[in-house]
């Protein structure tokens, strides 16, 4: 009987338990923005077990329920190593007393006999709509007839940050969504081609985020779709033209509701709508007169730093010459430095570094200039200021920067080096090279010529030569040609990389659920399955639904099984969305049957 009872415990001896080294964090969640009437969640979500919750006095709010405690434990066994993770959340569900913007302390917990604060929040309450009528659904909601769409409840807004600017000044443009349906996917279909700017696209961090916004008396959900920096290039009225969009809303499908499950679930499909974007106009002055004569276009706020390597040195030694020029503006029309050297000096061409961010307000950074040159003769010497004159926006009037002139005193040096060559690679000082030892004289006595034999190469390795090149570039031809056709095939193309999106959106939901945001964990994982049926079996989005997906995996050979756990894990992810009272055990569930399902479609459906 030892044999039974000695491996298990041979095993549990070899495996090294760890716990988990994290730091003990509480933190706070909320929506940004809510409004008046409507309750939302607060949610304070630990990584360890606690002993004393202690909440914030809440103020403003109203406490319709709460607090709901719900916990969560994971163990992984990695290599011999046990890893244990805890989640342990406090919900509150919250009413707004007024409009405004509030901030809500932070709360506390005890760990281990330590005190641990969460980060406070601030939110901000909109007022209610002012008028609800029939030309929509109310705000936040998230499904309407495929016929009662309106552009009232569904549009893009272009924002300009500025309607009046000079010549060369930043003007941000923002394409702004408005609505109250529920958004599933959209895309731009035409841009405007910005004649008459210099454009910059801004930068994005992270996802797209919805927030609400009130605007005209009525609350939007509301997300910003495209943003670009715009350089105006000429005075006058310059005209920014129309933008198209295509959005895919999830509407409730009116059918006859065949059994009780249909009635308890509802059925949604996607709608396609084009939004179109009316074009904006932008009012340009030109730069006032009195320019200076090697004024380039620049416009902005600049500052210029400058510092040479050494003032004293001696014959054949490398310098540099550094310029720093900081600020906000049209950087990128900075040109290098111009600057008339001695001619006793080696100049090498500059090493240019540009440090540039992207903001709402424009270009913004440091533009920073090496210089190396090298003396070739002793004395002294003066190095020109550099000047750079540019437009002030601020100040309205132009502005010069200048470095100060430089006094350079080259000592002699010894003779083996002054007869010396120096050749580098104008980075930097340590890079220059002294070959003054090895460069010889030209010998100039009686040179005897004589002619050498020559060998026809073999003509086995002479017809190798031509052969290979050639089959090299029939191979290349017939792969490239295959690549061709398959990039030509839209839904193959989908097909193909339907499984790796399918895993990306997977991967984002896994982060909401370890993140304890449920709502988005939902809705990300319905998206995820929802496009990797529409790529997969080349559904269009606007005709995606449950009956044809389900009637395209019949046609597929597809087990009922399988398409039924299919449409399970949807029906799951639309029920738990709206009546999220499922634990943290069943969310981990609905995750792996979510990632079963489409790695078992993935091995079923291979084209």
């Amino acid at each position: 009987m030892a044999k039974y009872w000695i491996y298990p415990l041979l095993v549990l001896l070899s495996l090294q338990t760890v716990r988990a080294n994290t730091e003990v964090k509480l933190s706070a969640s909320a929506p940004n923005t809510v409004i008046m009437g409507k309750p939302f969640q607060i949610t304070y979500t630990a990584n360890a077990k606690v002993a004393d919750f202690r909440a914030p006095a809440i103020t403003n709010f109203d406490i319709l329920a709460g607090p709901f405690k719900s916990e969560s434990y994971s163990t992984q066994i990695i290599n011999g190593n046990m890893t244990s993770s805890v989640n342990i959340t406090f919900t509150y569900t919250l009413q707004p007393q007024k409009t405004g913007t509030f901030t809500i302390p932070s709360a506390s917990v005890t760990v281990d006999g330590n005190r641990y604060t969460s980060n406070g929040l601030s939110i901000k309450v909109l007022p209610a709509d002012e008028q609800t009528g029939s030309s929509g659904s109310s705000s936040g909601s998230s499904s309407a007839a495929s016929s009662d769409i309106s552009a009232h409840n569904l549009f893009i807004r272009p924002i300009l940050s500025k309607s009046t600017v000079y010549e060369q000044e930043a003007v941000k443009l923002t394409y702004k969504l408005y609505t109250t349906y529920d958004v599933v996917q959209y895309t731009a279909k035409s841009v405007p081609d910005f004649k008459g700017f210099l454009t910059q696209e801004a930068e994005r961090t992270g996802n797209t985020q919805l927030d609400y916004e009130n605007y005209n008396g009525k609350n939007y959900l509301t997300a910003i779709l495209y943003e670009m920096i715009l350089y105006p290039q000429s005075n006058g009225e310059l005209t920014i033209d129309k933008a198209e969009f295509e959005a895919i809303i999830r509407v409730q499908s009116r059918q006859q509701v065949r059994s009780i499950f249909d009635e308890f679930f509802e059925s949604y499909s996607n709608v396609a709508r084009t939004i179109s974007v009316p074009g904006v106009k932008v009012n340009v002055k030109p730069l006032p007169a009195g320019r200076p004569s090697d004024f380039s276009g620049v416009s902005g706020q600049l500052s210029l730093t400058s510092s040479i390597s050494s003032e004293q040195l001696k014959v054949n030694e490398a310098v540099t010459l550094k310029l720093s020029i900081s600020g906000s503006g049209n950087l990128k029309l900075i040109k290098n430095p111009e600057i008339d050297f001695p001619q006793a000096f080696e100049v090498y061409d500059p090493k240019v570094t540009n440090s540039f961010k992207v903001s709402g307000s424009g270009l913004s950074g440091t533009k920073s200039v090496e210089i190396m040159f090298i003396p070739r003769h002793a004395g002294t010497f003066e190095i020109p200021p550099y000047k750079l004159s540019y437009f002030d926006l601020s100040e309205g009037r132009y502005k010069t920067l200048s470095s100060p002139a430089y006094t350079i005193q080259v000592l002699k040096s010894d003779g083996s080096v002054e007869e010396s060559v120096v050749v580098g690679n104008y980075t930097r000082k340590e890079d220059v090279k002294q070959l003054g030892s090895d460069i010889r004289y030209i010998a100039t006595g009686e040179i005897k010529l004589q002619k050498e034999s020559h060998y026809l190469i073999d003509a086995f390795v002479s017809w190798l030569m031509y052969v290979l090149p050639a089959l090299f570039t029939l191979i290349l031809f017939v792969v490239f040609r295959k690549q061709v056709k398959e990039n030509a095939n839209v839904s193959l193309m989908k097909n193909k990389r339907a499984n790796r999106i399918a895993r990306k959106r997977l991967k984002v939901a896994l982060g909401l659920l370890k993140a304890g945001n449920t709502d988005r964990f939902y809705e990300e994982l319905m998206k995820g399955i929802w496009t990797y049926l529409s790529d997969k079996l080349s559904i269009p989005v606007a005709e995606l639904t449950k009956e044809k997906v389900i009637a395209v995996l019949q046609e597929k050979n597809v087990e009922a099984g399988l398409a039924t756990s299919c449409i399970e894990v949807l029906n799951e992810c639309e029920f738990a969305r709206y009546a999220p009272n499922a634990g943290q055990q069943q969310r981990d569930q609905l995750y792996a049957e979510a990632a079963r399902v489409i790695s078992d479609l993935e091995n079923v459906i291979k084209n």
